[in-house]
C-alpha cells in the first residue's frame, strides 16, 4: 500500500499539535498551583515582618530596620541563612522519621489553601466537603511533629511531640463543632457557598453576628491549633527546651518555622472566609456609594482579592499581639480549657444552632 507523502506531514502535524495540547493543559493546571504557592510564600514574609514590627512597637523597641526598606526583607535574610546552614541529624536518632517529619508538617497546612475561596471564581477546589477536608488534612500535621519528638531520640523533643499531638486532638473537636454549625447555617460545607451565603443579608449576615459564641471558641481553638501563645506547650523553652524541634537545624528547622506561620494565615483566612463575609465588603453606606460589591472584571476579582487579604490581616493583629501579652498556660490548664470548656460551649451552640434552624423551616 502507497501512502502520500502529504498524509504522512499531516500526521505528523497532528501529532505535533496533540503534544503541544497535552503540554498547554499540563501547564494551564500548574500555573494556578504556582502563583497560590508564591502568593502564600508572600504571604508569610509579610506575617513575619508584621509580627515583628507590631511586637517591637508593643515592647518599645525599634524591631527590623536595616534589611531592606523598613526591615521588609529580614524574613528573607533568614530562610536564605537557614537554607546554607549545616543539617544534622542526631546519632542515635531515626533518619527517616526525622526526615520525614518537618515535610509532612508543611505539606499537609500546603494543601489545606486549595479550597480557600478569594473570590466568586477564584478557588482552586470547589469542593462539597471544603470545609471538612481542611480540617481532615490540618489533623495531619501533629503526626508529623510527634515522628520529629520521636525520631530526634531526645526527651524533650519526644515529650514536645506528645503535647502536639494531644493539644491538637483536644482542640479540633470544639473547633470541627463550630464548623459544623456554620454549615449548618449555610446548608452547605462549600466554602464558596458559605460566603455566598453570607453575602444574602449583607453586613449583618455575616457569621459573626449570627455566631458569636461560636466566633470566640473558633478563635481559641484555632491558636491552640496554631500553637501560639499562651497555647505553645509544645514547644514551651523554660521546660522543653525547643520542644519537638531541639534537635533540628538549618531548612528542617527552616520548615518547621514555615510550618508554623502557614498554620497561622490559613487560620485567619478561613476566619474571613467563615465569619467575616470573605470577599464581600458589605460595609453599610461605604459600599453604596462606591457600588464596590457591583463591579465585574479583571479590577472586580483584584478587588474580592483585596478585600479578602484586608480582613485576613487585619484579624491577624489579634494572634500576633496576644503572643506578646498573655502568659502561657500549663499543660493541665490547657487540656481543662479544651475539655471542660470549649466543648461543652461548641456542644450547646450546635444544639442551639440546630434548633434554630428546625424552628425555622
Amino acid at each position: 500500500m502507497i501512502i502520500d507523502i502529504t498524509e504522512i506531514q499531516a500526521i505528523n502535524s497532528f501529532s505535533r499539535l496533540e503534544s503541544l495540547k497535552e503540554v498547554y493543559g499540563t501547564i494551564w493546571i500548574l500555573f494556578p498551583i504556582l502563583i497560590l504557592v508564591l502568593g502564600i510564600t508572600i504571604g508569610v514574609l509579610v506575617i513575619v515582618w508584621l509580627e515583628r514590627e507590631i511586637s517591637a512597637s508593643i515592647q518599645q523597641r525599634i524591631g527590623p530596620e536595616y534589611a531592606g526598606p523598613l526591615g521588609i526583607l529580614q524574613a528573607l535574610a533568614d530562610g536564605i541563612k537557614l537554607l546554607f546552614k549545616e543539617s544534622l541529624v542526631p546519632s542515635r536518632g531515626d533518619r527517616y522519621l526525622f526526615s520525614i517529619g518537618p515535610s509532612i508538617a508543611v505539606i499537609s497546612i500546603l494543601l489545606s489553601y486549595s479550597v480557600i475561596p478569594f473570590g466568586s471564581r477564584l478557588v482552586l477546589a470547589d469542593l462539597s466537603i471544603g470545609v471538612f477536608l481542611w480540617i481532615a488534612i490540618s489533623s495531619i500535621a501533629p503526626i508529623g511533629l510527634l515522628m520529629s519528638g520521636y525520631g530526634s531520640n531526645n526527651k524533650y523533643s519526644f515529650l514536645g511531640g506528645l503535647r502536639a499531638a494531644a493539644q491538637s486532638i483536644s482542640y479540633e473537636i470544639p473547633l470541627t463543632l463550630c464548623v459544623l454549625s456554620i454549615s449548618l447555617l449555610s446548608n452547605s460545607l462549600s466554602t464558596v457557598d458559605i460566603v455566598e451565603a453570607q453575602s444574602k443579608y449583607g453586613f449583618w449576615g455575616w457569621n459573626l453576628w449570627r455566631q458569636p459564641i461560636g466566633f470566640i471558641v473558633f478563635i481559641i481553638s484555632s491558636l491552640a491549633e496554631c500553637e501560639r501563645l499562651p497555647f505553645d506547650l509544645p514547644e514551651a523553652e523554660e521546660e522543653l527546651v525547643a520542644g519537638y524541634q531541639t534537635e533540628y537545624s538549618g531548612i528542617k528547622f527552616g520548615l518547621f518555622y514555615v510550618a508554623s506561620y502557614l498554620n497561622l494565615l490559613i487560620s485567619s483566612l478561613f476566619v474571613t472566609v467563615l465569619y467575616l463575609g470573605g470577599w464581600n465588603f458589605s460595609i453599610p453606606y461605604i459600599s453604596e456609594f462606591f457600588e464596590i460589591n457591583k463591579t465585574d472584571g479583571v479590577f472586580g476579582t483584584t478587588l474580592d482579592i483585596f478585600i479578602t487579604l484586608a480582613k485576613t490581616f487585619l484579624f491577624l493583629f489579634i494572634p500576633i499581639t496576644t503572643r506578646w501579652t498573655l502568659p502561657r498556660l500549663r499543660m493541665d490548664q490547657l487540656l481543662n480549657l479544651g475539655w471542660k470548656f470549649l466543648l461543652p460551649i461548641s456542644l450547646g451552640n450546635l444544639l442551639l444552632t440546630t434548633s434554630s434552624q428546625l424552628l425555622s423551616l
